[in-house]
């Protein structure tokens, strides 16, 4: 289930929970939040970041035999030679 976050729509009337902000898992298919479960003061949905993985260096011949891969290296137009 995706995290969805929330905000206050004003900040100085809504309770401590949505003035600050909060998270909430939901299923995809549910409609989004209008208020605040709460206080029921409106609530706006926030776009937040996602997380990617990184790589932070290329992967070598080595790590891709090591991994099970099969490493092959173009010689001549459409002939290949494995590594």
């Amino acid at each position: 289930m995706p995290i969805y976050e929330y905000i206050s729509e004003d900040q100085s009337k809504g309770c401590k929970v949505c003035s600050d902000g909060f998270e909430l898992r939901r299923p995809i298919d549910r409609a989004p939040l209008t208020a605040c479960p709460i206080c029921k003061n409106p609530v706006l949905k926030l776009i937040s970041s996602i997380s990617t993985p990184k790589i932070t260096k290329p992967l070598s011949v080595s790590d891709a035999k090591s991994a099970g891969f099969t490493v092959l290296e173009k010689r001549d137009e459409g002939t290949y030679e494995k590594l």
